[in-house]
């Protein structure tokens, strides 16, 4: 093998202002820079029980069980669905979205009994028809997503935990691309599960995810417990109840591992975990809310420029996340050469959609380490430029204009 072939990694300088992932915080990629350390030394249980903590602040929670799945944000779905959902469970998924289908595509591996309602792409469900499908099904669990970056549509989700609690139903969200740039509140809206992902508005990398598990979903999961052969004593109780039907992502091992026992169960991911802690620190440090009022602020002025520059804002502008705008493609454009050109001639990389929207809409995200003002600037600066480049006329500097109003004339915000 000729290995003057391979140089060493070097990435292009990118902005990603796309839905996901963004840029990481240097802050965060200084600290998975970290040496390692052995997953039972000391240092390292230490920053585990850390990470615990600061994700309960995070989330909003007095949950014990809150920790890392090490995995995308689809390992964290996978490991609540496949620890809570036995063979033959009903489950309802409201879908607005591409990712409400992906939560109908791992229940169906769970062997759940799966029902849906849907909307069209571009709104959002009522409490109301919520309930009306719930007292429909009886599910055993409601599996939402709060942000589905897709649609870029946000979900109300504060009304469903009374739901679900009268109804005797397990309530669950995906807040992958929403966590930590819009509102959620984990026990005041009465949930018992969530999980999310570090490479959206949590700004780090992708490759873990964090999830927070109440008391009744922890007793729902140790009904499966199940110990491995060869760290298994006489003290260790197996559940009453079905086993899970995956090792790596059975939570009430990974639970085991977490908890004061330490019983092995993997080792854990070191340096995604110094990321993670150091994700977590930084929005603690920032103040949730702020963080939330921060993504906002951007994500209002990127939605105040592409309405300026003549372009039409795709869905129900009043549930939109702050931290993902669906721009509606003009049909004189070619949606995927202003994206390449974009990406080749100024560095930016923005997204375009699944399904019925794929070369129907861009999707341009303002979130993590990317909500600053310079972002937004740069990004509206060089879209502009390259629709009138491609003979789409726009109001000359409107864009920059009407973001940079969307900012007090004092702060830099940047």
């Amino acid at each position: 093998m000729d290995l003057s072939q391979f140089s060493s990694i070097n990435p292009p300088q990118r902005l990603l202002m796309g839905p996901g992932p963004i840029n990481a915080d240097p802050r965060v990629l200084r600290a998975m820079s970290s040496q390692l350390v052995g997953q039972y030394d000391p240092a390292m249980t230490g920053y585990m029980n850390d990470v615990m903590a600061l994700y309960r602040g995070v989330f909003c929670t007095q949950n014990p069980w809150t920790f890392l799945v090490d995995g995308t944000s689809r390992a964290g779905i996978e490991a609540i669905l496949v620890s809570a959902i036995r063979p033959g469970d009903k489950v309802l998924v409201p879908v607005f979205g591409r990712f409400g289908h992906l939560l109908c595509e791992i229940a169906h591996r769970c062997r759940a009994e799966v029902h849906t309602i849907e909307v069209p792409w571009g709104e959002v469900f009522t409490a109301d028809q919520v309930e009306d499908a719930i007292r429909r099904i009886q599910p055993k669990m409601l599996l939402t997503v709060q942000g589905d970056t897709s649609t870029t549509m946000l979900q109300p989700l504060a009304e469903l935990g009374e739901i679900c609690r009268r109804h005797d139903v397990l309530f669950y969200t995906d807040a992958t691309a929403s966590l930590g740039g819009n509102p959620l509140e984990t026990d005041a809206w009465g949930l018992d599960a969530v999980s999310a992902g570090m490479q959206k508005c949590l700004g780090g990398p992708s490759g873990t995810s964090p999830v927070t598990l109440s008391p009744k979903m922890e007793a729902v999961i140790r009904k499966r417990k199940r110990v491995e052969q060869g760290i298994r004593t006489a003290d260790h109780l197996e559940g009453e109840d079905e086993m899970i039907y995956s090792n790596y992502f059975d939570l009430g091992m990974i639970m085991d591992y977490w908890g004061p026992e330490r019983l092995n169960h993997h080792t854990e991911a070191t340096t995604a975990l110094f990321g993670a802690r150091e994700c977590a620190r930084l929005i603690l440090q920032e103040g949730v809310e702020a963080g939330i009022a921060r993504h906002k602020l951007h994500g209002d002025a990127m939605l105040n420029g592409i309405r300026a520059m003549g372009l039409e804002v795709f869905g129900d502008v009043q549930h939109k996340m702050n931290n993902v705008l669906g721009v509606v493609i003009p049909q004189q454009v070619n949606g995927d050469q202003v994206r390449s050109m974009m990406l080749n001639d100024f560095g930016i990389e923005i997204g375009t959609s699944f399904g019925p929207l794929h070369g129907k809409v861009w999707r341009i995200g303002t979130m993590g380490y990317n909500a600053r003002k310079q972002c937004v600037l740069q990004t509206l600066s060089a879209l502009e430029s390259v629709l009138n480049r491609l003979k789409f006329t726009t109001t000359q500097g409107a864009a920059m204009q009407a973001a940079w109003d969307s900012y007090p004339a004092d702060a830099a915000h940047g």
